[in-house]
């Protein structure tokens, strides 16, 4: 889903190779290794990741080799033909118990089994010896290409009349056009600090809040929607796997600051989906 936003972003400048499953495994140091020799690569984004937040708790071992040890293979890869990693981590690494933003430097403590592969990602580059890295936290991503939230809502309000979602989890749903033109407006900048950065879309809102703005500008392009009630439940009425953060909400304040870019709004991102879903 990211790797196609990336994609559609890159610089017209930029010559881009693009590796993934089967032929490219990213947990075969050997074959990460070997690549980046015969590529010579001067940037490496890594779009890779197990997202699948509940299946990671009864597959951490499998979580750990794709979010964590396969970092450290590219890491490793980066250093060998001197480029820049840029990895992509979640709101996830966070407990989610603040009321505020969440900072670059506020400690990190995982509630989930995916949450902990990523903060093990995330330690990995950190300790790897590397010094050219972004490492780039995001949450609540939505985008072509891939199953997320707003294509679920999306389904089910052409399917049921009545939908529940949670209220009690608030966040900043983020858009992966603008993620890819995040990542990019730190690579190809001179002077920008290396290291951790936040990028979601700005403002916040609950699963529920969103639901209803999906819903409502769904609407508002012409589909056919069948939902007229949506219900705010509690993370309690609707139980899963994973913990799920409270609060996850990230400070942009860092990139803004960085880049001198402009953070679009979350519910104008959205807009901008609908307006080019049909021509993914």
């Amino acid at each position: 889903m990211l790797a196609k936003a990336v994609a559609q972003a890159t610089p017209k400048s930029f010559e881009i190779t693009f590796l993934d499953l089967p032929e490219f495994d990213v947990t075969d140091r050997s074959q990460v290794l070997s690549v980046a020799d015969s590529v010579r690569p001067n940037i490496i984004i890594n779009c890779a990741a197990f997202t699948q937040v509940d299946r990671c708790e009864t597959e951490p071992a499998l979580a750990n080799r794709v979010n964590g040890e396969a970092v450290g293979f590219l890491a490793e890869a980066a250093r060998a033909v001197d480029a820049i990693l840029v990895h992509i981590s979640t709101d996830y690494v966070f407990a989610g118990d603040q009321t505020t933003p969440y900072r670059e430097d506020d400690p990190p403590a995982p509630q989930s089994a995916y949450g902990s592969s990523k903060l093990l990602g995330e330690q990995v580059l950190l300790t790897s010896g590397l010094e050219k890295f972004f490492i780039v936290r995001t949450s609540w991503l939505y985008g072509p290409g891939g199953n997320n939230f707003v294509e679920t809502i999306m389904r089910l309000a052409k399917e049921r009349e009545n939908l529940r979602i949670v209220a009690d989890q608030v966040g900043s749903p983020t858009y992966t056009g603008d993620l890819a033109e995040a990542i990019f407006n730190l690579v190809t900048s001179n002077g920008h600090p290396y290291g951790i950065y936040h990028f979601a879309n700005e403002g916040e809102c609950s699963w529920y809040d969103f639901a209803l703005e999906i819903v409502g500008q769904a609407r508002n392009s012409g589909e056919r929607i069948v939902t007229q009630r949506i219900q705010p439940i509690s993370t309690e009425d609707y139980p899963l796997p994973a913990k799920r953060p409270a609060y996850s909400v990230l400070s942009t304040t860092k990139y803004r600051q960085a880049t001198g870019a402009r953070v679009p709004e979350w519910r104008k991102s959205l807009r901008t989906y609908f307006e080019n879903r049909d021509i993914y």
